[in-house]
């Protein structure tokens, strides 16, 4: 906050409010709302010699509620009765702002937004890092994944009918090295998805092992944690081209950045300030832009460049030859080459940046340096990182010429459990709690374990609310009952069914004969 006491000396030594706000940064409105109390008491610049105090205490009668390191007493005990409450907010992502409405409305706190800002970033800094860390994704394979969006484009009006349309673009993104397909369509029903599925993997030339798309009814009826419930014509299409569709959480954009981020690109670089005489030519156009610019555009996130990776030849007619491997190359902290003499270089961490020390939430917003060397044996060869804060060595990590590496110590635990629980721990915790629990995580990792990874946690994690006892019970009805899912156990357990006794064997088929 600017300090007002030094603004009105400024001024009344003689400097002109244009001059204060240039040299300050500020609109010339502002610098007038702190001058006019002073102009409206008579005060011009030059006449009476006042000390700092007494700008201090006209400061303090003009600006009562203007909070500085002298007035924060007032309200900052007010906000800190409320802190366990402040934390656990923080804690569950609500933002500062939705943090001091419900404080103001449901708990009558009187003091300002801007007041409860500043006393978080002033007692809970560490609780604000702590729930700005993401975990940094690994390395994806040439041709394991493809993130797919719909995203808005803008009005166009048909030359054929006059009529203006909304235009959407369906945009697919390999993970590994960016190479992004865009097909404008004006309605994003089934026929116009399933189309755009099978345009895209033409021009990649194969599919996919994965497919990461958002929860839109056009492709997932019934969004959920551990067990989306895929549409079925979405479904027959992964069936058909042997592709796994794992959709991203709701409301998580993260799960797929590698879409999410092209939307604006695509917007202005394919569609704004252009004419296109049909819906026809415009998907043709589109084509062209994804194979020729698009493709060649620089990546944000990686400072690569759209290139083909490995895909598995796509079936059918029409199915182009494998794109050859993705190639991406970047160092870890001083740029391309290898380690010579020691190099430094001033880093900012940041929350999911790929490097080592951006996962040690600690430093998130503090300016950490970073010292590349060589191992010592004159040749130039595998060096070191170092990174430091303060002068204090906090990280330390082997020089990747290509690639990155991150120490998952670095993480919260709460931020790496997913990571954590792998299929192996999924196993030994399910074998821990009972057979048929174990048997009916077993069932769900027998195929793609990485992919029913999440469908397997989910399953244990009924335990923690559940208890190990019923969710073995539960376990065993849905065994009896031939669907050991994520989704029938959750619903046996939260209808209180797992108690009552398995019915009979008769023998028979199911059927009773009377007699």
């Amino acid at each position: 906050m600017v300090d007002v006491t030094e603004l009105l000396v400024h001024w009344h030594a003689g400097r002109s409010q244009s001059e204060l706000a240039a040299s300050l940064g500020l609109d010339r409105k502002t610098v007038r709302k702190y001058l006019a109390p002073a102009i409206a008491a008579g005060i011009v610049p030059g006449d009476t010699t006042r000390s700092l105090s007494v700008w201090d205490s006209l400061v303090a009668g003009w600006f009562p509620d203007l909070v500085d390191g002298r007035l924060r007493q007032v309200t900052w005990p007010a906000i800190e009765a409320h802190r366990d409450y402040i934390v656990e907010s923080l804690r569950a992502g609500v933002t500062k702002g939705t943090i001091h409405q419900r404080l103001r409305d449901e708990h009558g706190l009187e003091a300002s937004c801007a007041s409860l800002k500043r006393w978080i970033a002033a007692n809970l800094a560490e609780e604000v890092n702590r729930s700005r860390v993401t975990v940094l994704r690994g390395e994806v394979a040439p041709g394991s994944e493809a993130q797919i969006d719909y995203g808005y484009l803008g009005s166009w009006t048909d030359p054929a009918s006059g009529r203006v349309r909304r235009v959407w673009a369906f945009v697919m993104v390999l993970a590994c090295s960016r190479m992004m397909f865009l097909r404008p369509v004006l309605t994003m029903d089934q026929a116009a998805w399933t189309r755009a599925h099978v345009e895209a993997f033409a021009f990649f030339g194969g599919v996919p092992a994965r497919l990461v798309p958002d929860n839109l009814r056009t492709g997932v009826e019934r969004a959920d944690l551990y067990d989306p419930k895929i549409n079925r014509s979405y479904a027959e299409l992964a069936a058909h081209y042997g592709v796994l569709i794992d959709p991203a959480r709701a409301a998580k954009p993260k799960d797929k950045a590698r879409v999410e981020r092209p939307m604006p690109y695509c917007r202005d670089s394919f569609f704004r300030g252009r004419s296109f005489t049909s819906l026809a030519a415009m998907q043709a156009e589109a084509v062209r832009w994804s194979s020729e610019v698009a493709r060649h555009a620089v990546v944000p996130s990686t400072g690569g460049r759209g290139a083909g990776e490995g895909v598995r030849r796509a079936r059918g007619p029409g199915a182009g030859p494998v794109a050859g491997r993705a190639v991406r190359a970047r160092a870890l902290v001083t740029g391309q080459g290898r380690p010579g003499a020691p190099r430094a270089a001033r880093r900012h961490p940041h929350q999911d940046r790929p490097d080592p020390v951006f996962g040690a939430w600690r430093f998130i917003g503090a300016t950490v340096d970073t010292r590349t060397t060589a191992d010592g044996t004159g040749d130039g060869g595998h060096g070191m990182v170092q990174i430091f804060t303060d002068g204090e060595l906090i990280a330390t990590h082997a020089f990747l010429e290509r690639g990155k590496r991150t120490d998952m110590g670095h993480y919260l635990p709460e931020k790496i459990a997913f990571h954590m629980r792998t299929p192996t721990w999924c196993r030994e915790k399910a074998g821990r709690i009972g057979p048929a629990t174990a048997e009916v995580v077993a069932t769900m990792l027998v195929d793609n374990a990485l992919f029913r990874q999440r469908a397997a946690q989910g399953v244990l994690g009924l335990a923690d609310k559940h208890g190990q006892f019923s969710l073995e019970a539960a376990a065993a009805k849905a065994l009896a009952a031939g669907d050991p899912s994520y989704r029938t156990i959750k619903g046996i357990l939260a209808a209180g069914l797992e108690s009552d006794p398995l019915p009979a064997p008769t023998g028979d088929g199911g059927l009773r004969l009377s007699s």
